[in-house]
């Protein structure tokens, strides 16, 4: 009688628990929401330093001298490739006003396979795959960044000048390159569609220390661009009418932001290969953790973010599954979900 008293029905226990783990999550979402952005950006900077300190030194043995420098090149890529392509989804989802966009849609991704397919068809997979790197990433970011340039020349110079149109335009281009792309590997040999097919993912095994370098420079000088006019982006961010009416002209920036967007696509997916969906990904967390959605905290944020996803899971991708597999398949699994989520809960702005 004594534990009848005490002790709750069965019935009522899973009952509680739920409340309880319920209680608990919007406890911690609250936290979150109600963080100040300096919290967040301290947070991140530990996190993202923490991972590649592990990343680095974790069970260095053997001929230090040279894992090191393979491993310290790996990072800088998969760092380089955080800002680039954080930043650009920041900015184009800023232009559009939609959070579920990528610069993928206007068909970039397609386009690079377009380009290696199209090599590998003419000159044979070994020719594309022997030709000198830096050869191959001028090619690509070259016709990568004119494609974008005669795009948005024609669509802002015309008499619509509409981004809607622009858009649509992109995922029709896009289309096509793939349909180009697809057609032309069905007439290939099957073992040069093996060899090229290694090409179609990012990889961050056999980056080029001299493009790495050239790469750097690049995104940091569109990124010190992009920083100076932070405050211009905030208020892009509020519309087309209320930039005009503050007297932004907003052509003209939302073309140099464009063409911004389209130089670090270029630049990352010339260096690694195509990450579709990894820019919705750490902007999508980025606007979760981001109270005040102001442009200098949310740069840092995306770009932190980033660098704490690609180098920690590829941290555990080699030391706990042992390249089980890529880590870009893991990345695009994961933002191929939340993209679909998102157009559920109709995130469509």
């Amino acid at each position: 009688m004594r534990e009848s008293t005490t002790l709750l029905p069965p019935a009522q226990k899973p009952g509680i628990a739920k409340g309880r783990a319920a209680g608990a999550a919007a406890k911690l979402k609250a936290a979150i929401r109600n963080a100040s952005p300096r919290l967040v950006v301290g947070v991140l900077l530990a996190a993202a330093a923490a991972v590649v300190c592990l990343f680095l030194f974790f069970e260095l043995k053997g001929n230090i001298g040279y894992i090191l420098p393979r491993r310290a090149i790996k990072v800088a890529a998969m760092l380089l490739v955080a800002v680039a392509v954080g930043v650009s989804t920041l900015l184009f989802q800023t232009v559009t006003a939609n959070r579920i966009l990528t610069p993928s849609i206007m068909g970039f991704d397609s386009l690079y396979i377009l380009v290696q397919t199209a090599m590998a068809f003419t000159l044979g997979a070994a020719a594309v795959v022997a030709a000198p790197p830096t050869l191959q990433f001028g090619v690509e970011v070259l016709l990568m960044v004119a494609f974008s340039a005669l795009l948005y020349r024609w669509m802002f110079t015309g008499a619509t000048r509409s981004l809607h149109l622009l858009l649509l335009v992109g995922v029709i281009l896009g289309s096509l390159f793939r349909g180009l792309s697809s057609l032309l590997q069905r007439l290939m040999e099957p073992s040069e569609f093996i060899i090229l097919q290694d090409l179609f993912f990012a990889s961050f095994n056999n980056v080029d220390p001299a493009l790495l370098g050239v790469s750097a420079v690049i995104v940091a000088v569109v990124c010190a661009v992009v920083w100076r006019a932070r405050h211009t982006l905030d208020v892009l961010a509020l519309g087309r009418d209320v930039a005009i009416n503050v007297g932004v002209d907003h052509r003209k920036v939302v073309m140099r932001v464009l063409l911004g967007c389209s130089l670090l696509v270029a630049v990352s997916t010339a260096l690694v290969g195509p990450v579709t969906f990894f820019g919705l990904l750490v902007v999508s967390l980025g606007y979760q953790l981001c109270r005040g959605f102001s442009h200098a905290w949310l740069l840092p944020i995306v770009v932190l973010i980033g660098a704490v996803a690609l180098v920690g899971g590829q941290l555990l991708l080699e030391k706990v599954f042992g390249f089980g597999t890529a880590l870009s398949v893991v990345i695009e699994f994961a933002g191929g979900i939340l993209f679909l989520y998102l157009l559920l809960k109709g995130s469509l702005k």
